[in-house]
C-alpha cells in the first residue's frame, strides 16, 4: 500500500480516497496552511509516513516547509506549480510555441501613465485586468474605458507598494465576449477528462461574466472534440507539468489558452475519461521510480 500526502482542499480528498484506495494507495489529508506547525521533534510530519504527494502546496512559503520536512516526491512539483502560477511566463512560452492565445501585454509595476495608456489603446475595449499569480479569478477586473482602466491600475500600484507583496506584475488580456470556457485535465501528456463552465442565467443578467466554479459556474462533463484535446496536450507538454488543467476560450471563430492550473481541483469522477483513476494511480507510482 503506497500512503499518498494530499495537500488539496478537502473536497478534492474526498474524491480521490475511495477510487484510490482501492488501486492501493492510502490517501492522507495533509494541509499546509492555516494552521500552526513546530518545526522540532513534535512536527506533524514525518518522511516516514508518506510515500508521495499528490501536488505541491499552494502557498508556495507553506509549501517549502512540507516539503522539507515530509522529503517525498510530488507529482507536481514544486518547480511546474511554479511555471502554471505565472500567468505571463505560461502565455509567453506558449506564444513562443505558435500555441493560440489571447493578445496580451505584461505590466510590471511600476509603470508610468502614458506607457498604460499605449496599452490600453492597443485593445479594442473592454479590456481584462489581471494579477500574474492569483488563482480562482481573484482581482480580475474588465475596463470598459480609458479612465477605469488607469483606476485598476492605480490600485495596484498601491498594492504593490507593500514590500510583502512578491510579484508586483500583472497582465492586460483582450475581451472575448461569449466564449465558451472549458477546463481540459491532462495527465501524463494525455487527455483525461473536461468540463464546460457556465454562469448561471441569473447570475450573467445581473453582470457576472467570470466563469469560475468558485464564483458560482457550474462545470458540467463534456466529450470535447478530438482538436481541444490536441491542443490541450500540446499545453501540457509544452509546459511539462504531468498533471494539468488547461483553460480554454472558443469563440466562433477560434480558440485561446486562457489560464493552466497545477494545482487543479478533482470533479466527479463521472466528468473523467474511464480510466482517469487507473492512470492517476499509475502517475503517482511511477513518480517512486
Amino acid at each position: 500500500m503506497i500512503d499518498l500526502a494530499v495537500a488539496n482542499d478537502q473536497e478534492t480528498f474526498r474524491r480521490m480516497r475511495a477510487p484510490l484506495a482501492e488501486r492501493g494507495i492510502r490517501v492522507h489529508h495533509v494541509p499546509a496552511s492555516e494552521r500552526v506547525v513546530p518545526l522540532g521533534a513534535d512536527s506533524p510530519w514525518s518522511g516516514e509516513e508518506y510515500d508521495a504527494g499528490f501536488v505541491y502546496p499552494g502557498r508556495l512559503m507553506e509549501g517549502g516547509v512540507a516539503d522539507a520536512l515530509l522529503e517525498i516526491p510530488w507529482l507536481n512539483d514544486h518547480e511546474t506549480v511554479l511555471t502554471s502560477r505565472n500567468k505571463a511566463e505560461v502565455i509567453a512560452r506558449l506564444g513562443q510555441a505558435d500555441l493560440p492565445v489571447p493578445e496580451s501585454v505584461y505590466v510590471s509595476n511600476d509603470v508610468g501613465e502614458d506607457e498604460l495608456t499605449n496599452v490600453f489603446d492597443r485593445f479594442e475595449p473592454p479590456v481584462v485586468v489581471k494579477p500574474n499569480s492569483t488563482t480562482r479569478g481573484v482581482g480580475v477586473a474588465k475596463a470598459h474605458d480609458l479612465d477605469s482602466f488607469l483606476g485598476i491600475c492605480d490600485y495596484l500600484s498601491l498594492v504593490h507598494d507593500y514590500q510583502a507583496t512578491g510579484d508586483r506584475s500583472f497582465l492586460v488580456q483582450e475581451y472575448l465576449p461569449d466564449a465558451t470556457d472549458y477546463r481540459v485535465m491532462v495527465l501524463e501528456g494525455e487527455y483525461v477528462g473536461a468540463v464546460e463552465r457556465r454562469l448561471p442565467d441569473a447570475a450573467v443578467s445581473e453582470g457576472q461574466w467570470k466563469h469560475n466554479v468558485h464564483r458560482g459556474a457550474k462545470a458540467t462533463g463534456v466529450d470535447l472534440p478530438l482538436e481541444l484535446r490536441d491542443l490541450a496536450e500540446s499545453v501540457a507538454s509544452e509546459l511539462e507539468i504531468p498533471f494539468l488543467g488547461v483553460d480554454l476560450l472558443e469563440t466562433d471563430d477560434r480558440v485561446v489558452v486562457n489560464e493552466t492550473n497545477a494545482r487543479p481541483t478533482i470533479d466527479e469522477e463521472t466528468k473523467y475519461e474511464s480510466d482517469f483513476y487507473d492512470r492517476l494511480a499509475a502517475a503517482i507510482c511511477g513518480t517512486l521510480e
